[in-house]
C-alpha cells in the first residue's frame, strides 16, 4: 500500500519578509510543473492506502482517490478508470446530487481548496480560493448549489483547528457555519442529511485548549455534533469512550454511521437517530487517527448505498460493502492503473568534521560595557572573546555544570550567569571579571533564568520557572520574578509569573514579559510587589529589551530586530513592527537573535548564527542627533565571525546490548537473542 506525501503550496504574505516587487515579479507557482528532474512511474495495483470514496446517487458507480488521483469504478468492482492525473494532489471526491459533477479537494491551484469537475474529471473549476486558510472535505448540499468544507486555522503551532464554511458552486468568499473554540483542537469531517437541514461533523472535545500527542483513545477525544441549518443550534449526537469520528447519515435519514475505537480496533458503528440506540457493525477497519493530527479527518470518507442497505468503506487496503443489518463485509475487487510523475529527491553530500568543528550556534551573548569584549554560550559553556579580532577562550574552568545567560554589571567588573547540573539543578553565579573569583547567589536549587543587575549594580533580578518532562519538576515552586540585594539579604518575589526581567533606569521597578503564543505583554512592577502595570501589548513580538536609559525599546518579531522610542503615556501601547503610533525601524537584514543594548544605549547588538552584529541608534533614525544624511541599509551591515572551534566529540568506548530482540531490515527477519554493538 502506497501513500504519497501531500504537496502543499502555501503562499504566505508576511509583510517585511518578501517585498511587493518580488511578489509581483515572481512566477506563479504551478504544482503540476516539473520542479527539477522527474520520471514517470507506472504500475497496476489492487489495493491502496486511505482511499476516500463516494457512491453515486443511482448506486451504480464509486469514485475514490488513490495516490492523489481520482478514479471511478462500477459498484460491483472491476477495472477502475482514472479521471484526474498529474502531480497535483486530488482527494476526497463527492458526487453531486444529480451525478453530473464531482467535488474534490485539490492543491492544483497552489494550496488545498474545494474544486468541482464533470463526472469524467474534465472542466475542473476552483470553488474556494483561499491562499492561507486552506480547505478540504467538500460535501454538496442536496440542491447542488453549495459546497460545505473544512477550513484550516493555525496560530503559533503548525497544527491547528477547523471551521465549517459554505461556498456557492460559482465561488465567492463563503459563509461561516461553525466557529473554532481555540487554535489547536480540531473540527471537521462534514456530512449533510438527505433533507439538507443538518450538518454533522466531528470535533475534538478532549480537555484543555491545546493539541496533545499523548491523548487517551479509550476516553473521549472526538465527539460527533450536529448543526441545525434552520435554527443555528449545535448539539452533541455521540460522545462516548472510544470517541466518534467520520459521521455519515443514511439516505433515509434514520441512521448515522460513524467510526469509534473499541480497545485497539477502529470499529464501524451505527446509531438510530430516533431512539439513540448504538450498535457496532464491523471491526475490520484500519486504524483511525484520533490520537494524531488529522487535518483531513481521522478516517477516510465513505458512503451509504442509496437504499441505506449497506455502507461502502475503505479498510485494510481494500474496498468493502458492509451490510447495515448484519455487519457482514463483502470485498469490492478493483484494479487501478497508476501513473505518477516522481521528482528526483534533493541530495547533498555532507562532510563530517574531523578533529575540530566550528560552533555555528552562538547564543546568550553579553557585550561588556566598554564594548571591547563579549561573553557568550556555545556547546554548553561560556566563552569570552576580545573585539574585534580576538580568539575565543573559555571563561571558566568549570566541568561540573553547563553555563548560560551571562550579563555584565554596569561598571563591567562583575558578571552574572546561570548554571545547570542534572543532579544539583540550577543556580545563579556572580563572577569577578578581574580575579575570576565566584560566588553562588541563590540558596536553593531550582530553575533560574535571565539574571540582570540594576543600573547601579546594587540589586539583581531573575526569573524562576518550572521544570519539564526532560528536567523533572523538583523545586519548581514559587515561580515568577525575584530580586535581591547584591550585598546579601533575603530574595523577594514581586510577580508570580513572567520572564526576561530587567530593572528600569532608576532601579525602582522591574519590567518583564508575560503570556505566551500570540498574546504577550511587557509589564512593570515595583520592588515591593505593587500592582503590575501593562507597558506594551504585544502580538507577534516575542522578545523585548528596554534601553538602559529607558528611552528606547528593541524587540524581535518574526525573527527580525526592530527599534522604537519608548514614550510614557500612563496607558498601554501596542508594539509591533507595523506600529504607526511611534516610529519603528528594522535594524536587522534577516535575523535578530539575542538582542541586547550597549551600556550607554547608543547601539544594539545581536547574533545571526556565529555572526555578531551591531547597529548604532543614529543609523536607525534620521531624527537622532548625529544621524548621517542617508541612513545605511541594514543589508550592508557586516558581522564579526566568532570563530569558535572545539574538538569533535569522538566516542572511545564500545557498548554491547545483549539478549536483544532485533527486528532487522532484511525482509521479515527477526533475531530473538542478538547483540547490538554501539
Amino acid at each position: 500500500m502506497l501513500r504519497r506525501p501531500l504537496a502543499l503550496a502555501v503562499a504566505l504574505s508576511l509583510s517585511g519578509l518578501v517585498s511587493a516587487d518580488a511578489k509581483k515579479d515572481a512566477p506563479k507557482w504551478d504544482v503540476n510543473a516539473a520542479h527539477g528532474p522527474v520520471k514517470q512511474v507506472k504500475f497496476t495495483t489492487d489495493e491502496g492506502t486511505w482511499m476516500d470514496l463516494d457512491v453515486s446517487r443511482d448506486g451504480r458507480t464509486l469514485v475514490f482517490s488513490l495516490l492523489g488521483d481520482l478514479y471511478t469504478l462500477p459498484i460491483a468492482g472491476g477495472a477502475a478508470t482514472r479521471i484526474t492525473s498529474g502531480p497535483a494532489w486530488d482527494g476526497q471526491p463527492r458526487f453531486s446530487p444529480d451525478g453530473a459533477e464531482i467535488a474534490f479537494t485539490s492543491d492544483r491551484g497552489g494550496g488545498n481548496n474545494l474544486w468541482r469537475a464533470k463526472r469524467d474529471g474534465s472542466g475542473a473549476t476552483q470553488v474556494s480560493k483561499e491562499d492561507y486558510r486552506l480547505l478540504n472535505n467538500p460535501v454538496w448540499t442536496p440542491d447542488g448549489q453549495y459546497l460545505i468544507g473544512r477550513k484550516h486555522f493555525t496560530s503559533e503551532r503548525s497544527l491547528g483547528a477547523g471551521e465549517l464554511w459554505m461556498y456557492h458552486r460559482s465561488g465567492g468568499a463563503g459563509l461561516q457555519l461553525t466557529k473554532k473554540k481555540n487554535d489547536q483542537q480540531d473540527l471537521g469531517e462534514p456530512a449533510i442529511s438527505a433533507d439538507g437541514r443538518y450538518v454533522y461533523f466531528s470535533e475534538d472535545v478532549s480537555g484543555g485548549n491545546t493539541f496533545e500527542y499523548n491523548k487517551n483513545p479509550h476516553g473521549v477525544i472526538y465527539a460527533i455534533r450536529r448543526l441545525d441549518r434552520e435554527t443555528g443550534e449545535i448539539e452533541t449526537i455521540v460522545a462516548t469512550p472510544g470517541g466518534a469520528v467520520r459521521p455519515q447519515p443514511s439516505p433515509d435519514g434514520k441512521t448515522l454511521a460513524f467510526v469509534k475505537r473499541v480497545a485497539d480496533k477502529s470499529v464501524l458503528h451505527v446509531i438510530d437517530l430516533a431512539s439513540g440506540e448504538v450498535k457496532p457493525l464491523w471491526d475490520g477497519l484500519s486504524h483511525d487517527q484520533q490520537e494524531g493530527w488529522a487535518v483531513f479527518g481521522p478516517y477516510a470518507n465513505y458512503q451509504w448505498l442509496p437504499d441505506s442497505s449497506a455502507v461502502v468503506i475503505w479498510a485494510q487496503g481494500k474496498l468493502w460493502r458492509v451490510d447495515a443489518t448484519t455487519g457482514a463485509p463483502t470485498a469490492i475487487p478493483f484494479s487501478a492503473s497508476v501513473e505518477q510523475t516522481v521528482a528526483a529527491p534533493l541530495r547533498f553530500e555532507q562532510t563530517l568534521d574531523a578533529g575540530e568543528f566550528t560552533a555555528r550556534m552562538i547564543r546568550d551573548v553579553a557585550t561588556s560595557p566598554d564594548g571591547r569584549s563579549i561573553v557568550f554560550h556555545a556547546v554548553g559553556q561560556l566563552w569570552t572573546r576580545t573585539l574585534p579580532d580576538g580568539r575565543p577562550r573559555r571563561l571558566t574552568a568549570r566541568a561540573d555544570a553547563f553555563e548560560y545567560q551571562p550579563s555584565f554589571s554596569a561598571d563591567g567588573k562583575k558578571l552574572l550567569y546561570t548554571t545547570w547540573n542534572d543532579a544539583k539543578q540550577g543556580a545563579i553565579v556572580e563572577r569577578d571579571v578581574a580575579s575570576g573569583s565566584e560566588r553562588v547567589l541563590t540558596t536553593q536549587p531550582g530553575f533560574y533564568y535571565s539574571p540582570r543587575y540594576s543600573r547601579d549594580g546594587s540589586k539583581i533580578v531573575w526569573s524562576k520557572q518550572s521544570g519539564s518532562s526532560l528536567t523533572g519538576s523538583l523545586n519548581s515552586g514559587e515561580q515568577g520574578i525575584w530580586w535581591m540585594p547584591v550585598a546579601g539579604g533575603a530574595a523577594k518575589r514581586i510577580a508570580k509569573d513572567g520572564y526576561e526581567p530587567q530593572f528600569t533606569a532608576d532601579g525602582g521597578r522591574v519590567t518583564f514579559l508575560t503570556g505566551g503564543g500570540l498574546s504577550k505583554k511587557l509589564q512593570s512592577v515595583g520592588l515591593h510587589g505593587e500592582e503590575p502595570r501593562d507597558v506594551f501589548s504585544l502580538k507577534y513580538t516575542d522578545f523585548v529589551s528596554v534601553s538602559p536609559d529607558g528611552q528606547w525599546v528593541a524587540f524581535t518579531e518574526l525573527f527580525n530586530a526592530y527599534l522604537a522610542p519608548m514614550p510614557k503615556t500612563g496607558g498601554v501601547i501596542e508594539l509591533g513592527k507595523d506600529t504607526t503610533a511611534v516610529p519603528v525601524a528594522k535594524i536587522s537584514a534577516d535575523v535578530g537573535s539575542y538582542l541586547h543594548w550597549a551600556h550607554d544605549g547608543s547601539a544594539v547588538h545581536w547574533m545571526v548564527g556565529d555572526q555578531y552584529f551591531t547597529r548604532q541608534l543614529k543609523d536607525a533614525f534620521a531624527f537622532v542627533p548625529g544621524a548621517p544624511a542617508k541612513l545605511p541599509d541594514a543589508k550592508a551591515l557586516k558581522g564579526i565571525t566568532i570563530g569558535l572551534r572545539v574538538p569533535v566529540d569522538t566516542p572511545k568506548e564500545i557498548v554491547a546490548f545483549t539478549n536483544a530482540r532485533i527486528v532487522s531490515m532484511k525482509g521479515e527477519e527477526v533475531i530473538d537473542r542478538g547483540t547490538v554493538l554501539v
